[in-house]
């Protein structure tokens, strides 16, 4: 059984940076694809960034682009979201997602989600 465990959410001000971190156990973390999804209030889910399981690889929402950094540490099952220069609009649950095959692919694993609050 996966787990995935999200934490570093908070309230912000616009223009401040936040980092989300997501611990991963019951799987071998390394030989999958991570990323974050994000839901905002009244709005469907979507995709935020992916990362490959080497970390060589990685891809952002255009939303992001520029702001967001995703990384990880598979000496630590962990894998990261830097968010800098946060927006109002960002505000949202943050979802950290395994993927089994590839980021191109739908995600397998989710965790339970960190909110996230950006005040302007």
């Amino acid at each position: 059984q996966v787990q995935l465990v999200e934490s570093g959410g908070g309230l912000a001000q616009a223009g401040d940076s936040l980092r989300l971190s997501c611990a991963a156990s019951g799987r071998t973390f390394s030989s999958c694809d991570a990323g974050w999804f994000r839901q905002a209030p009244g709005k469907e889910r979507e995709f935020v960034a992916a990362i490959s399981r080497s970390g060589r690889s990685t891809n952002y929402a255009d939303a992001v682009k520029g702001r967001f950094t995703i990384s990880r540490d598979n000496a630590k099952n962990t894998v990261y979201l830097q968010m800098n220069s946060l927006k109002p609009e960002d505000t949202a649950v943050y979802y950290c997602v395994l993927y089994t095959t590839t980021y191109y692919n739908s995600p397998n694993y989710w965790g339970k989600g960190t909110l996230v609050t950006v005040s302007s």
